[in-house]
């Protein structure tokens, strides 16, 4: 396999947009209703990530992967949304759903945790859905384990389910 991980750029957000629209239709759609799924349209995505890419840049890292020119997946880390000391979070990781299980689900992850070690950051949380059986068992894979926390928020109208899951050793060993 061949293909880059990079750091996005400006240029990039249309395309994550886009493929953050795809993502969510593939992956929620067996337990989200279409509708909420299908409320925020590629465009409202991208002008979403745009904002969070200009005010989070300095402590946020949005990375691509890219595969023969083309944007095929996207990974986002930043401090933990509650600013707990020392903790890191990984609030998104999208692939196309058409290159799924090639790789670039494990990279991403790899290259975040790297980027939380580089942070000095001793743990990491990440949120998931918990109707996501697929995304549950990659992370699982990877060492991270539910904390017992739970959140309910909405998608569009609907009403979802979140775990909230915890590494708290980002050694060599948690690697998806």
């Amino acid at each position: 396999m061949t293909f880059s991980l990079r750091l996005a750029q400006a240029v990039d957000i249309d395309d994550i947009g886009a493929l953050h629209y795809d993502s969510r239709i593939a992956a929620y759609r067996d337990f989200v209703p279409i509708a909420g799924l299908q409320a925020l349209s590629p465009e409202s995505l991208a002008a979403w990530w745009r904002e969070r890419f200009t005010y989070e840049s300095e402590t946020h890292r949005l990375t691509v992967a890219v595969d023969d020119g083309r944007t095929v997946g996207f990974s986002y880390v930043g401090p933990e949304e509650e600013h707990t000391a020392g903790v890191g979070q990984l609030y998104a990781i999208h692939l196309d759903p058409a290159t799924q299980g090639r790789g670039f689900g494990r990279a991403l992850m790899a290259d975040a945790l790297d980027t939380m070690r580089d942070n000095r950051w001793g743990s990491a949380v990440l949120w998931v859905l918990d109707g996501n059986a697929h995304a549950r068992r990659f992370y699982e894979r990877g060492g991270w384990r539910p904390d017992g926390r739970e959140r309910e928020e909405l998608m569009g109208a609907a009403p979802t389910r979140q775990l909230r899951y915890a590494l708290n050793w980002l050694g060599e060993s948690a690697r998806p």
